[in-house]
């Protein structure tokens, strides 16, 4: 696992159409159809969080539809140890691992490292523009809130003709990042980071949101995901962003 490549990019700085592309996707809705595996995927999810507030005596809390439950993302959570990591941290809320790739998903069971699965934890194989777009639903429908969101070590698409697929230069992040009272994102090339950044606080003014980011090197004292330790024994240097959502501002805009 040594040896990790750092981020190769013809890119520089902050890409020149961050800001025009941010604020277009703001004013536009993300309308691409959900993939029916990602539909069913996310049933299971729904079914996990329910069975797990019930087994916590919660259950009129799952029933009563007024009362929104807590759920936590982790999003490309690769293998799942990211999600272990997390569940521990916050042990009363159910946490949802994401990722499309089948076969990394099967290695879940290694994943914590003869750590203890929790049992908190659940992941599933779903598209993650998709499953964000159903977990905003929940949302909007007053079911779900979102303490707590996990990005690590995101595909950085560092070549400047793919910046479009970067989340945050993609239509699904006005749908994605205010779903999380904190979404924490985890990358070893800076200029991604300071992208997401900013990205965030372009996107609180023109949605009229309270949306406060902060980008910083990163080292933690154990790594939580593959990626994390490729990168730690590489000596890269890791960037963290982390963003709080508060409630709209009063400002109005014209």
């Amino acid at each position: 696992m040594t040896g990790a490549r750092s981020v190769k990019s013809n890119q520089d700085s902050i890409h020149k159409d961050l800001e025009e592309l941010v604020r277009k996707y703001a004013r536009t809705s993300f309308l691409r159809p959900i993939a029916d595996h990602t539909r069913e995927a996310f049933a299971k999810a729904e079914k996990f969080i329910e069975s797990f507030y019930e087994s916590k005596d919660q259950s009129s809390e799952c029933k009563d539809r007024r009362t929104p439950v807590q759920v936590i993302l982790d999003s490309g959570c690769g293998t799942g140890e990211s999600t272990i990591h997390i569940a521990k941290r916050f042990p009363d809320i159910p946490v949802i691992g994401i990722d499309k790739s089948l076969a990394r998903l099967d290695k879940t069971e290694n994943a914590g490292r003869n750590l203890e699965l929790p049992s908190n934890a659940f992941w599933v194989r779903g598209e993650l523009l998709d499953f964000w777009k159903l977990a905003h639903e929940k949302m909007q429908e007053g079911l779900w809130t979102v303490p707590y969101h996990a990005i690590f070590f995101p595909n950085p698409w560092p070549k400047q003709s793919e910046a479009t697929r970067r989340f945050h230069m993609h239509p699904i992040f006005p749908t994605m990042l205010p779903m999380a009272k904190v979404t924490e994102l985890r990358t070893n090339w800076e200029i991604y980071a300071q992208e997401f950044a900013k990205a965030a606080t372009i996107l609180g003014s023109e949605k009229n949101i309270e949306l406060c980011a902060e980008y910083k090197e990163y080292r933690p004292e154990e790594p939580e995901t593959a990626f994390e330790r490729k990168y730690m024994e590489a000596r890269q240097q890791l960037w963290q962003v982390i963003v709080t959502c508060g409630q709209p501002s009063n400002s109005s805009k014209t």
